[in-house]
């Protein structure tokens, strides 16, 4: 397959990024964020299992196999992140590059991500009840915000479910009303809401 200039720029931009974060392991990446007992830290596969029983319990009815979590792991590790609370994961945190305005349909594989990526895009923040209202869920959001000024990608994006909006809009995220977006929130419910937020550049 042939790249074209923007697109091998795009590319190379990826992988320095990447390398970047392991080689470095800058606190705003990958180190291990500690506050009040919340630990969050880079997910394993070691993990895979113990992120997939948080999923059942916190979204029972958009159920994913656990191959979906290992492909988003290998695709995007520095995305993927789990909450340690000292007796066990009680948290998890999906996020690649992604299009714009394209949600992925749930428990689809992604097969790659794209060379030239639109968009930060959350696939799943979930929280068992032991970690909610401690603050830990706002980290994890900023963590994502910091992948995305390290990417130089102009917005971050997700679906809302199970009655989120009003946490994301306290995160800074809107409504975004297209028709382009019917069919691809399908599979999330008829509650889905398809919510975006810009992101500043770093400093």
């Amino acid at each position: 397959m042939t790249y074209s200039i923007m697109e091998q720029v795009s590319i190379c931009g990826l992988r320095a990024f990447a390398c970047k974060t392991e080689r470095t392991k800058t606190r705003a990446l990958l180190a291990m964020t500690k506050a009040g007992g919340r630990h969050w830290r880079g997910m394993t596969a070691s993990d895979l299992d113990a992120v997939v029983a948080v999923a059942a319990e916190v979204h029972p009815d958009f159920p994913e196999e656990v191959a979906i979590f290992a492909e988003r792991l290998a695709l995007f590790g520095a995305g993927c992140r789990v909450l340690d609370m000292g007796g066990g994961i009680a948290a998890y945190l999906l996020s690649h590059p992604w299009r714009e305005l394209e949600p992925p349909p749930l428990n689809v594989p992604l097969g790659a991500l794209p060379p030239i990526p639109g968009t930060f895009y959350i696939h799943d923040l979930a929280l068992l009840p032991q970690a909610r209202g401690t603050g830990a869920a706002a980290l994890a959001v900023a963590d994502a915000i910091r992948l995305a000024q390290g990417l130089e990608l102009p917005n971050l994006s997700l679906v809302a479910v199970n009655a989120s909006v009003g946490f994301w809009g306290k995160q800074g995220f809107s409504v975004v009303a297209d028709p382009r977006l019917g069919a691809k929130l399908a599979s999330y419910g008829s509650d889905a809401r398809f919510m975006m937020r810009p992101v500043a550049k770093a400093d």
